[in-house]
């Protein structure tokens, strides 16, 4: 299955990204064996630092390393879907600003949810991030459900002790792995690989 195939946005209609960054998975995935998707914010700027772009792509460098950090011993994006993990974006459009726009957030959710329905063996969702969140909220929101991660900070919605889930997939509400962010601060990559290695447990 070539997931670009099955998630299109036509109109294109959010007005504070960059269309020109479009970007939905074509790479070829068999259903049945992903367990994990990772949701990030949004596409990158640049199409070659994408997560299935060249090698040396940004969004690649950074999620190798977080999966190694967990203790996945992992080289490529190539290896990381090999352990049943799906990675993808709330937001298919690399963004212009820092912030994005609430509109975008819930408009890109309906392309979202049609690709989490993509795959229906999905034991774990992690959620880098705000806008991940946020989307995730919209689609259980949007079928009567609550929302799926609290309102709160990240640090203070996070920990074994509190387990959260969308279906019957453990969400995992964490910080953003994509990008060069990942490098600033010790204490959320520390948490990210927490998270990680939490969801990566629960497939094994």
């Amino acid at each position: 299955m070539r997931v670009s195939r099955s998630v299109t946005c036509k109109a294109l209609p959010c007005t504070d990204v960059d269309h020109a960054g479009y970007r939905v998975p074509g790479i070829e995935i068999r259903p049945e064996a992903v367990s994990i998707v990772l949701i990030s914010e949004a596409a990158p700027p640049h199409p070659g630092d994408y997560y299935y772009a060249k090698r040396d792509a940004l969004f690649q460098q950074t999620t190798v390393e977080a999966f190694n950090d967990a203790g996945a011993r992992v080289a490529s994006i190539q290896d990381i879907l090999g352990l049943g993990v799906y990675l993808t974006t709330a937001v298919k459009c690399a963004k212009t600003a820092y912030a994005i726009q609430t509109d975008t957030i819930k408009e890109c959710a309906y392309l979202l949810e049609k690709e989490l329905a993509l795959f229906p063996r999905v034991k774990s969702l992690l959620l880098m991030g705000d806008v991940a969140i946020r989307a995730v909220n919209v689609i259980a929101q949007r079928r009567g459900e609550p929302r799926v991660i609290p309102a709160g900070s990240t640090y203070k919605l996070r920990g074994p002790e509190r387990a959260y889930y969308f279906g019957e997939a453990r969400a995992f509400p964490s910080y953003l792995q994509a990008g060069p962010s990942f490098y600033i601060e010790k204490t959320k990559r520390k948490a990210i690989a927490e998270d990680i290695a939490a969801a990566l447990a629960l497939v094994q």
